[in-house]
């Protein structure tokens, strides 16, 4: 048996052991798929992960950045209080339209507000706005820009604030410092920023699953 076939028969344990089964969820990866939206969904455990982080964390405002067709959105905001909140960016309006309908299946729309267009310039708006910090910030969207949304992420922090990074190991692409291929570098860059960043304390997760050979940044806001 290969060994990418034992990392998903393994995640599949997992999830048949320690997340029941959810049809809602199971709907919106069918719809995603339907509506022809990139596999860039984590996986059940992976968003089983996300929800106890936010959990843990007690959060109460959230900030996603990439929202694809809703799924891990769901998996947030499924962790938050009744008074809880997300505020998560899509670049796509046919992935923002599909993400929508998503929610309201999963029955969470009313703690989340979808924001459509360049995530740079909705995090300026936001700035504008005098968008409160957020306790949890989850970036997952296109990878060259990962150095900008930490940047923003950190305006939008307070003491105490989680920033999760995913897709940071890109099938251990990341060691190679002369990688052309610029999702690489930007996560590259990514690491750089918050190494040398005195006010993150980090680490990063090497996974395997059902989503190849990856994994998550994850950092605390210190001050």
């Amino acid at each position: 048996m290969s060994q990418t076939k034992t990392w998903e028969q393994v995640d599949q344990y997992i999830t048949e052991r320690l997340i029941p089964r959810d049809t809602v969820l199971e709907d919106v990866l069918a719809a995603n798929q339907k509506a022809d939206l990139p596999a860039y969904d984590v996986s059940p455990a992976q968003g089983k992960f996300l929800n106890l982080l936010v959990q843990l964390q007690g959060a109460k405002r959230i900030l996603e950045i990439g929202t694809l067709g809703g799924y891990s959105t769901i998996w947030l905001a499924r962790a938050l209080p009744s008074d809880g909140h997300i505020v998560t960016l899509e670049l796509d309006p046919h992935h923002a339209q599909v993400a929508q309908a998503n929610l309201a299946l999963a029955q969470v729309e009313d703690k989340v507000e979808i924001r459509v267009g360049d995530a740079l310039e909705q995090l300026a708006k936001l700035r504008d706005e005098g968008a409160d910090p957020f306790d949890f910030i989850f970036i997952d969207a296109d990878k060259p820009n990962n150095p900008n949304y930490l940047k923003w992420a950190l305006q939008f922090s307070r003491p105490g604030t989680v920033i999760i990074g995913d897709n940071v190991i890109r099938d251990g692409e990341v060691i190679h410092a002369k990688s052309t291929d610029p999702r690489v570098q930007g996560v590259r860059k990514f690491y750089d920023l918050i190494g040398n960043e005195p006010r993150i304390t980090a680490t990063a997760i090497q996974t395997v699953g059902s989503k190849g050979y990856d994994g998550f940044v994850m950092g605390i806001v210190t001050g």
